[in-house]
């Protein structure tokens, strides 16, 4: 092969990279959805390629829109903290601040609501997250303010209304 040759393979080589590299690049193409009849346009755009501009047509399947959809929420659940004998006000009030980020006062009042009433809610909130909560009061321990305290206090949790 003489270099004349050579000279003129390469130049071609390089032309037809140069056209693959343009065709499989994404940042050549022009992709456009027509509003009207559902189909997108791709057209090449780049302008050092002076050969023929092809444009190819895709069908877009659109989803249905978003205002036919309405999002379901869950229903929300209390959390609902039972009475017994066997827990200090102290514990109570320690308890919710860890669990729940209760101030003292707060806290205060949800101890003196179990006490009265027999019960209280403490939380309310998604259905896994009441779960959670439940199960953080029912691990939380026994009171040591109490020697005959045989564990934590007995939550659950329950639809709200």
């Amino acid at each position: 092969m003489t270099n004349d040759e050579c000279h003129w393979s390469f130049v071609i080589l390089a032309f037809v990279c140069r056209l693959v590299y343009n065709i499989i690049t994404p940042r050549c193409f022009d992709h456009r959805l027509s509003a009207e009849s559902g189909k997108r346009n791709i057209t090449m755009s780049d302008e050092s390629f002076s050969g023929a501009v092809e444009v190819a047509t895709e069908t877009v399947v659109r989803p249905g829109s978003r205002r036919d959809k309405k999002t379901k929420r869950q229903p929300p659940y209390h959390v609902i903290l039972w009475n017994d004998e066997h827990h200090t006000y102290h514990y109570v009030i320690a308890m919710l601040q860890q669990i729940f980020g209760h101030p003292t006062t707060k806290g205060m009042q949800i101890a003196e609501e179990v006490d009265s009433r027999g019960k209280a809610v403490v939380l309310t909130t998604a259905k896994e997250h009441a779960e959670f909560k439940r199960d953080q009061i029912h691990s939380y321990g026994k009171d040591i303010g109490i020697e005959d305290c045989k564990g934590s206090m007995s939550a659950s949790i329950e639809p709200s209304e």
